[in-house]
């Protein structure tokens, strides 16, 4: 199964390379710039798939040497030992190969927005939001991603009820998405006059950026009828076929202009508004997905739904999705989250890897 995966790996990256000197392909920037990055993600895959290929040669030849008897103690111990280590590193590079080759979320290397909200637990949610915040801000400036606060809505004790802010960088989706879900701190609030512990939780949404809508209307989509202009604009207004009217098939818009003098200038102020229309309506289309995917990674911010748990008086961390726990509550409030990210990351290659059954 990994032998054929690797020839097939070998195969494809001679195919893109040999490609990338085609003097045609040069030519096409567009082209080139897909075939450049098809060869730059295939690069580690590539590197695994030739390791493997070697380790298995030498482990052929290990066998061959072994079978053919007549050789000295310590050449055979030799032998051995290299016949051991080649079927570990043949075992983990099996895995690592696997790995390389699983369909990346193109997501992941967009820049992302990060909205934190107080949930249930009044000025103790709104200080845990503001806590999660700085404790987020900080794990990305240690990825080397830039975050840009756009709005706050502050609330009593420097809490925060609502912060959204923008996380620029490679990679910055893929680093923080984990960190989407409801948080759920349990501790005495400073508010708390009798010692009582409460719980609280504040929800995090982490987004991928919007990129621009680029609208494009097919000129079949588009039935496009002239008639006589009505109405003031001149002495030709009554007398030429210059308005026009843009229907559009697809979603059934329709935009009438006659305001021009021209036919030729209604048609292009037509499809100047009907590409504003289509721009809108791709939006709104855009925005109810984004807002979905929000509700879905945040649910209602109830106490009961969480993906993490901060036990103060444990000085305890424990993330709900993979059963790992931390004791160091304080250093991950201070960003470090690498051991959550990584062992998050390991379980959706894991499920990946058991979905697409290499």
């Amino acid at each position: 199964m990994i032998e054929r995966l690797a020839q097939e790996i070998e195969e494809k990256y001679a195919a893109l390379t040999e490609q990338l000197a085609d003097p045609e392909v040069l030519r096409d920037q567009t082209r080139y710039a897909e075939i450049s990055k098809a060869h730059a993600d295939l690069q580690e895959a590539h590197l695994l798939a030739e390791d493997y290929v070697r380790t298995r040669a030498a482990l052929e030849e290990a066998d061959a040497m072994l079978d053919e008897g007549g050789l000295d103690p310590e050449m055979k111990e030799f032998l051995l030992e290299e016949k051991t280590a080649a079927k570990e590193k043949i075992e983990a590079l099996e895995h690592d190969i696997r790995i390389a080759v699983l369909e990346k979320d193109p997501r992941d290397e967009k820049n992302a927005i990060v909205e934190i909200r107080a949930g249930a637990g009044g000025d103790e949610a709104a200080l845990f939001a503001a806590e999660l915040q700085r404790m987020i801000m900080r794990y990305a400036e240690r990825q080397r991603i830039k975050t840009t606060i756009l709005s706050t809505t502050e609330a009593g004790l420097g809490g925060i009820k609502e912060v959204i802010f923008e996380a620029k960088g490679k990679g910055a989706f893929g680093a923080l998405k984990y960190e989407s879900g409801v948080h759920r701190v349990q501790r005495v609030p400073v508010t708390e006059s009798t010692g009582r512990i409460h719980t609280s939780t504040a929800t995090v949404a982490v987004l991928p950026e919007v990129e621009d809508v680029e609208i494009h209307i097919d000129p079949n989509d588009v039935r496009v009828d002239v008639y006589r202009s009505t109405g003031p604009g001149g002495q030709s207004v009554n007398t030429t076929d210059s308005a026009v009217r843009l229907t559009h098939i697809p979603s059934g818009l329709v935009v009438s202009c006659q305001d021009e003098k021209s036919q030729l200038q209604n048609k292009e102020r037509a499809f100047q508004i009907l590409r504003a229309r289509l721009f809108d309506m791709a939006q709104a289309e855009q925005d109810a997905a984004v807002a979905a995917q929000r509700r879905s990674q945040v649910g209602t911010g109830d106490r009961a739904q969480k993906v993490r748990t901060y036990n103060f008086p444990q000085s305890r961390v424990t993330d709900h999705r993979i059963g790992v726990t931390s004791h160091r509550l304080e250093a991950i409030l201070q960003g470090e989250l690498d051991e959550f990210t990584e062992a998050l990351r390991a379980q959706e290659r894991a499920e990946q890897l058991a979905a697409a059954q290499i």
